[in-house]
């Protein structure tokens, strides 16, 4: 590992990178030990072609359903299966179908849940978890009496960087984390809100805080902590696109301050406007260590404590801690059963993701990311939103645990 003071590190960050060396063991990424089959059905054809349930050794794809035809075919043809329905209403009566995977418009998300709990089938559900906090009580509600398992597909959780930093966290690494910050900028998003019909998505005006998922995992994957308050700060610009949107949202963007169970500091931000790169990273800083996701071509990075010390600009002594380029280990290829390893979107994370629901199903235990922790990622961006439409009020923010 290159070790480089601050002042090198500024200056010869596009040029070196070194290799960290972490287990490859999860709990979650080890073939099973049973040959039990879980006979899924996947819904949705936009998002839901991107996993590999087809692949998994203990995993049959029973049924597919889309309400377009197009998209219905190619989910067959993606997940070589022959079975196909035009509807989740037609899928949920097929006996054969024990679980079903729901990549449906957000808006839907909860409703379809519901269907699938009521229909006894086990459920993996794309983000977020809900829309409103009725949303959220009704979904919590419905899990508990069902007995069945709901798992949240966050990828985020599964990310490369997050699994990184749950090692240095596992392992003790950061001593104390006091704060961290993550960002999800998705410039240009309104191209998504209308369809080739000129026809409004769900999609439109759509308010950041509400697809929080990819924010607010980065910390509670890492640390468990709650996030209990929050005080938010919207920006929109008056723009005409934003007009009659269905949630009535005058924003582009939302900045929030979170403060943790353990009295700790979370900045959160969902952009979907401005002159910002698109990203999905997360940031820990701890008093012996912080950990940065890669952004803008700075390669991810450690912050180490050190006896070091400098002078700053006006002659001031100021600590010269260590700094560290993290090549990123390819997690996708460690661990994992049959044919499912591969390289995919939001940081490798699909084949983790497909192996968590059906493993979880086979051993019968709760998944990584059930209903507690998938409310805990949504719920407070559901809150935030809530505080930037009330000029940043300080709010209290529900908790499921």
């Amino acid at each position: 590992m290159e070790k480089i003071n601050r002042r090198q590190f500024i200056s010869q960050f596009g040029l070196a990178t070194t290799a960290m060396c972490v287990s490859p063991h999860f709990a979650f990424a080890k073939p099973l030990a049973s040959d039990k089959k879980i006979r899924l059905g996947v819904v949705g054809g936009n998002f839901g072609l991107g996993f590999f349930f087809h692949e998994h050794p203990n995993c049959i794809v029973e049924a597919v359903s889309d309400l377009d035809t197009q998209r219905r075919n190619k989910l067959m043809e993606v997940y070589q299966c022959k079975k196909s329905y035009e509807s989740l209403e037609k899928l949920l009566r097929d006996p054969k179908v024990e679980a079903v995977a729901l990549f449906t418009p957000a808006p839907d998300h909860v409703r379809h849940t519901i269907q699938c709990l009521k229909a006894g089938k086990h459920v993996l559900c794309a983000v977020p978890a809900a829309m409103t906090e009725e949303e959220c009580h009704q979904l919590f509600e419905a899990v508990k009496r069902s007995g069945l398992t709901y798992m949240m597909a966050e990828t985020t959780t599964y990310r490369e960087e997050t699994m990184m930093a749950q090692e240095f966290y596992r392992a003790g690494k950061f001593g104390n984390i006091f704060s961290s910050a993550a960002q999800y900028y998705h410039p240009g998003l309104e191209t998504l809100y209308f369809d080739d019909n000129k026809k409004p998505t769900w999609r439109h005006g759509l308010p950041p805080m509400l697809y929080p998922t990819h924010v607010t995992s980065f910390l509670i994957a890492v640390t468990g902590e709650r996030l209990r308050s929050v005080t938010c700060n919207g920006w929109g610009d008056g723009s005409p696109l934003l007009n009659n949107n269905p949630f009535n949202n005058p924003f582009w963007n939302e900045t929030a301050l979170f403060r943790t169970d353990k009295g700790n500091s979370f900045m959160g931000e969902v952009c979907w406007r401005g002159a910002l790169v698109g990203v999905e990273r997360g940031e820990w800083h701890g008093d012996k260590m912080s950990y940065y996701s890669e952004y803008k071509g700075l390669g991810s990075h450690q912050v180490v404590s050190s006896e070091m010390q400098g002078k700053d600009e006006g002659g001031f002594v100021v600590d010269e801690p260590e700094m560290h380029f993290v090549e990123m280990k390819p997690f996708w290829k460690t661990g994992l059963p049959g044919k499912i390893s591969h390289i995919s979107g939001h940081g490798n994370s699909h084949c983790f993701i497909t192996h968590e629901f059906i493993s979880s199903l086979v051993e019968n235990r709760k998944p990584g990311v059930d209903v507690h922790e998938a409310l805990a990622y949504t719920i407070p961006g559901i809150i935030a939103h809530k505080s930037a439409m009330h000029d940043g009020e300080l709010l209290k923010i529900p908790v499921f645990d």
